[in-house]
């Protein structure tokens, strides 16, 4: 089966301006449902953490000190440490792990 690649460029223009054009058209006022204001507030978050978290873990040599990073860092920036300070105990965290978990 062959398919052209001008249906693919039309179906994939046709749900970008979808996606952009249909709550500009459909929702006229302000959003009033708390849940709704709220689900839209999280999705940028969201979206994000599903992007880098699986990447956090698959960056390193093995799963396990990508995912001591993650346990590590979250820890340090619940504790409010700064962005700088839990990405360099991070990467410290990786090379330690990796140095005695490969060898």
């Amino acid at each position: 089966m062959k398919h052209s690649i001008w249906t693919y460029l039309l179906v994939m223009s046709a749900v970008t301006l979808a996606i952009r054009i249909l709550p500009l058209t459909l929702i006229r006022r302000q959003i009033k449902s708390r849940f709704v204001r709220s689900f839209l507030f999280y999705v940028p978050y969201i979206t994000l953490a599903v992007m880098t978290f699986p990447d956090i873990i698959h960056a390193t040599q093995t799963p396990i000190s990508g995912m001591l990073a993650l346990i590590f860092g979250a820890i340090l920036a619940w504790l409010g440490a700064s962005l700088f300070k839990v990405s360099a105990f991070c990467c410290i965290v990786v090379f330690v792990a990796e140095r005695f978990l490969i060898g």
